[in-house]
């Protein structure tokens, strides 16, 4: 019996996944990142376009598919019993034909630009103390006639944040600014690397200001929720009534009861309504965009939400690896 514990344990903690890419309709190879979003979990295809990655630390979490010219791809639902075959489809971007060396162009690309690492990567100090070292891969929509204002970009932008000590690779999918209502919406993927070459000194900077960043973050609310640890870790939440809400009365759970419940258990934020969150006198709205949404004890969560007040105010600039833990 102890023998079949033992396999078992192996199996569990030793999952790979293998597959191939290849581009929709030609099935040509393609050389893509296959990665766990916001991690540090990742690899490159080889030329064939296939490729091997150890997931075991995060084998609940979705594979997502990126490469240039490519829209990403995530899978949720996937075996790692046979190989997989994902297929990219390549990108069209619609921008008219514009000759950026005209001088009133370039004021307005400087213009564009600076409006979007202030959406992009937030006006945190963080945020701040972000470079994009790759500019010139960004490109606009440039007809001023349209109240949205689209960027596209041609590889993934490559982010050194000075202040937390990241190098981030970050494959944009979408985003649009909306001028008249001053709101935006973008989304995409993120992979993670870290210095290694740190001095002492700077690697006690960069955890002050990581742990700085994380607490009152919608990572920490996240976790502290997936524990039933909200109150200890300073949140309070309550709905638009400003009656108090628990764990109980926004969380549904699924196999949470099992004995095995730590990799079986899933879940799902769900109110009827919107509700607010209160974290040392800093406020922050969630609105719903769908009935109910996934969420997993790492901090991840599924599209279906909407952040307002505080914690929108710590966008890629502020954003930390899922392998974050405080005092690590």
């Amino acid at each position: 019996m102890l023998l079949i514990l033992v396999n078992l344990n192996i199996v569990a903690y030793n999952q790979v996944i293998k597959g191939t890419v290849l581009e929709y309709k030609t099935n040509n190879p393609v050389i893509a990142t296959v990665y766990l979003n916001g991690t540090f979990v990742g690899t490159l295809t080889d030329q064939d376009g296939n490729f091997k990655l150890d997931i075991s630390k995060y084998a609940t979490m979705p594979l997502t598919i990126s490469s240039v010219g490519y829209y990403s791809i995530t899978l949720k639902d996937y075996s790692y019993d046979k190989p997989l075959k994902v297929y990219l489809t390549p990108k069209i971007y619609e921008l008219r034909g514009v000759n950026i060396a005209d001088r009133s162009l370039s004021r307005k690309r400087k213009e564009y630009l600076i409006l979007f690492k202030i959406v992009f990567l937030g006006k945190t100090y963080n945020a701040r103390e972000c470079d994009i070292t790759n500019e010139n891969d960004i490109t606009f929509n440039y007809d001023s006639c349209r109240d949205t204002l689209k960027a596209f970009a041609s590889k993934p932008l490559l982010i050194i944040n000075k202040s937390l000590g990241y190098k981030i690779t970050y494959y944009l999918d979408n985003f649009e600014y909306y001028k008249k209502t001053n709101s935006f919406f973008f989304k995409g993927n993120i992979l993670f690397t870290e210095d290694m070459t740190i001095g002492k000194t700077n690697k006690q900077n960069f955890e002050s200001k990581r742990k700085e960043t994380y607490l009152g973050s919608r990572m920490h609310f996240l976790r502290s929720l997936w524990a039933e640890h909200l109150a200890s870790a300073g949140f309070k939440i309550r709905s638009y009534a400003d009656a108090y809400l628990n764990y109980k009365d926004i969380v549904i759970e699924e196999n949470c009861n099992y004995p095995d419940s730590l990799s079986r258990c899933k879940k799902f934020l769900k109110y009827p309504e919107n509700f607010k969150i209160f974290y040392n006198n800093r406020f922050s709205k969630v609105i719903f965009l769908k009935p109910e949404v996934f969420f997993d004890k790492d901090g991840n969560f599924d599209m279906g939400l909407q952040w307002q007040g505080e914690m929108l105010t710590k966008r890629t600039g502020d954003a930390l690896p899922s392998e974050y833990r405080v005092g690590e």
